[in-house]
């Protein structure tokens, strides 16, 4: 496993800055990406932020972000050392208050009213309907590996969701169809002195809206689908389009995003299980979250 170059990125972002020495201090850091601030012999601070990939190009997008009218942080510079990105972007400081429902629903408005732009990854209803049978075959890259030995459950939930999501992902491409931030939640939304900024672009991507209305309210408790049709109604008031309340592959709006987002979740907890953490000492917790969504997939798009 290489060891992160966190060091030697933030030695190049100085150079590309005209900074010379910061000192570093953690804010959030975990296996595959760390945020920190740093401070300048000036006084000055600026947030360092480095990623290794599927998450190498966040930059890319917050600076389209930028260049489109989203309020975002803005990036001061950023290189690429084996695989890690690194950026030195704006320090927002402190935040005076936790982003509501009434925040959410405006920022996502703004974002997904901006036009979309062609380098951000395309989940169009043909991605969206493949999405089980992904998951399939990350399921028998992870068993020739000898582990996930027995999914069976999990195996037989895939195959049913594989079957029922050609008529299940219909209206995928109903609007709101565009920028997808995709990790969508109150904690991605900075409130400071100046107004709201949006953060976390690192998946951001051209689909369906309604995957970051359905991920706000987050996936440790229960899905909820009155809360969020409450949601959907509020962002329709504050200005989004109406038809994402429009029922969509035979089922209600709420439904739909729910059991989907839940659906592209469990695609991306098994890709990264072999792909990109691939440590099996995190399969019971991976294996686990995966068997309460599917539960979830199956009851949320009537399958």
């Amino acid at each position: 496993m290489t060891t992160n170059p966190s060091a030697e990125l933030l030695d190049n972002l100085l150079t590309a800055t005209g900074q010379t020495t910061a000192v570093r201090e953690e804010v959030r850091v975990w296996s595959m990406s760390g945020v920190e601030r740093v401070s300048f012999p000036d006084g000055s601070t600026a947030i360092f932020k480095y990623a290794k990939k599927p998450f190498g190009s966040e930059d890319q997008a917050l600076r389209l972000a930028h260049t489109l009218g989203v309020p975002v942080p803005q990036v001061h510079a950023s290189a690429v050392l084996d695989g890690w990105l690194g950026m030195l972007m704006e320090d927002l400081g402190p935040s005076v208050r936790e982003a509501d429902d009434l925040d959410g629903v405006a920022a996502a408005v703004v974002l997904h009213g901006t036009r979309t732009a062609p380098p951000l990854p395309v989940l169009d209803q043909e991605r969206l309907r493949t999405l089980p049978a992904r998951a399939l075959e990350h399921l028998e890259r992870l068993r020739k590996a000898d582990r996930w030995q027995d999914a069976d459950d999990v195996e037989d939930a895939l195959d049913r969701i594989a079957q029922a999501a050609e008529a299940r992902s219909a209206g995928a491409t109903l609007e709101p169809f565009g920028w997808v931030h995709s990790e969508f939640h109150p904690t991605s939304l900075h409130i400071g002195e100046r107004g709201w900024r949006l953060l976390d672009f690192a998946r951001a991507l051209t689909g369906p809206g309604l995957l970051d209305l359905a991920s706000w309210h987050g996936t440790i408790e229960p899905p909820h689908p009155i809360r969020l049709r409450v949601f959907l109604e509020q962002y329709v008031t504050a200005g989004g389009t109406p038809d994402a309340l429009a029922p969509r592959g035979g089922l209600t709006a709420e439904h739909w995003a729910l059991g989907w987002h839940r659906m592209w979740a469990v695609e991306w907890f098994m890709e990264q299980s072999i792909r990109w953490i691939n440590d099996p000492a995190t399969d019971p917790a991976y294996t686990k979250a995966i068997r309460r969504h599917l539960t979830d997939v199956l009851h949320l798009l009537e399958i």
